[in-house]
């Protein structure tokens, strides 16, 4: 979910809510010992095998950062393909990280269902500019909420003002309906009035779930397989079934860390449910690498609806100096000109962040440990950089 405060989904102080630490911690098992940055960190290489720029960047994210592991996949605009591994897949086994593994992308999730929105919006089903008592009449009202008000464009572009549920989920790792973490967010009154400001909110594309479920008839996880997973070929991409706390294929595990001087718990196996909508996904890196270089070459969205998926508002507080957010898609300068467009998501236990450009350039990173401060965040940003800009 960069979903999430910020984007992790549920507050990683890039796009989510708060962090429910104590449900964490007891869904976190057996805490793994205490290793030395000098132990995950890849040996220095030698003058004639020096790691190219791309991959001084991981190995920094491991031994500066102290992430246990950091994998990335980067397409270049002729079409080549390069993967990178530092760390440790596992930190109990020693085991190594595996090549382009299965991570869980939290809120890049949201780009999916803004597609499947904007697909059913050119086939005449849905329209932007509806509001969402069109769909689903009657069920958002709450303090200053009413779905009478509130545009489907509003959800997409994170401007409806409605509070985000992840913030007041509280300690229970449990499965979790979609409407129930709808009714938790009507419970708090509203930020602000729909299309008057920007707040990244997780609630927004639950509900944007739920639309496409009542227009569809079919459950949403289904919708995005249907719909872009199969035909674009991600053969490493899925929505977790109910109860599928597991990821498939090999992967890295993923670690959480209570406080600065608490040991890394291993929090691979989690019920995702609470994202739902917001950052349920399981992926790699080059499908997403795939996934958004398809969608910015027209291969998702007819022209008019990927216009509008590319029309963006300011979203610097959340994403970064210069960032902009459209209709699930998320735009940042590059420190060598032009835009990456891309989203990002946070999980427990994982942070990806990625970008595509316009000229078939590609770049998703992703580290096994949840991102709590900026300048880690901005540290994995700029691998992407670093990748995009070789």
């Amino acid at each position: 979910m960069r979903e999430q405060n910020r984007q992790g989904l549920r507050s990683s102080a890039r796009h989510q809510g708060a962090r429910r630490r104590r449900a964490l911690h007891a869904a976190a098992g057996v805490a793994v010992g205490v290793m030395t940055l000098a132990a995950l960190a890849p040996p220095a290489a030698s003058a004639s095998s020096r790691p190219d720029a791309v991959q001084q960047s991981m190995n920094a994210l491991v031994r500066d950062d102290g992430m246990p592991a950091a994998l990335a996949s980067v397409k270049d605009r002729d079409g080549r393909t390069r993967t990178y591994t530092a760390g440790l897949g596992n930190l109990a086994t020693v085991a190594p990280v595996p090549v382009d593994g299965q991570v869980r992308i939290g809120s890049n999730t949201k780009t999916f269902v803004a597609v499947v929105v904007l697909q059913l919006v050119a086939e005449g089903r849905m329209d932007l500019d509806a509001d969402v008592d069109t769909y689903l009449p009657g069920l958002v009202r709450g303090e200053g909420i009413d779905g009478r008000h509130i545009r489907v464009r509003h959800l997409l572009q994170q401007t409806s003002g409605l509070p985000n549920y992840s913030n007041y989920l509280g300690d229970d790792v449990r499965y979790y309906t979609p409407r129930e973490l709808l009714g938790t967010a009507l419970k708090h009154p509203a930020e602000f009035a729909p299309g008057k400001s920007w707040k990244y909110s997780n609630t927004n594309y639950v509900l944007a779930g739920l639309i496409v479920q009542k227009v569809t008839g079919r459950p949403l996880a289904e919708q995005i397989d249907r719909r872009i997973i199969k035909p674009i070929g991600l053969r490493h991409t899925y929505f977790p079934a109910p109860g599928d706390a597991g990821i498939r294929e090999p992967h890295p595990h993923g670690y959480y860390r209570e406080s600065a001087d608490a040991p890394l718990r291993d929090i691979t196996e989690i019920d995702p449910s609470w994202g739902w909508a917001a950052g349920q996904m399981i992926s790699t890196n080059s499908d997403l690498n795939r996934f958004f270089t398809a969608l910015l070459a027209g291969r998702l969205l007819p022209s008019a609806q990927l216009a509008q998926m590319r029309s963006t508002v300011p979203a610097e507080a959340t994403f970064g100096p210069g960032s902009r957010y459209g209709l699930g898609l998320v735009s940042r300068p590059l420190p060598c000109g032009g835009l990456s467009w891309g989203h990002g998501g946070s999980f427990p236990g994982y942070e990806t962040r990625g970008g595509a450009t316009d000229d078939g350039r590609a770049a998703s990173v992703a580290v096994t440990l949840q991102l709590t401060d900026e300048a880690g965040r901005r540290n994995l940003e700029r691998v992407v950089d670093t990748a995009l800009c070789r």
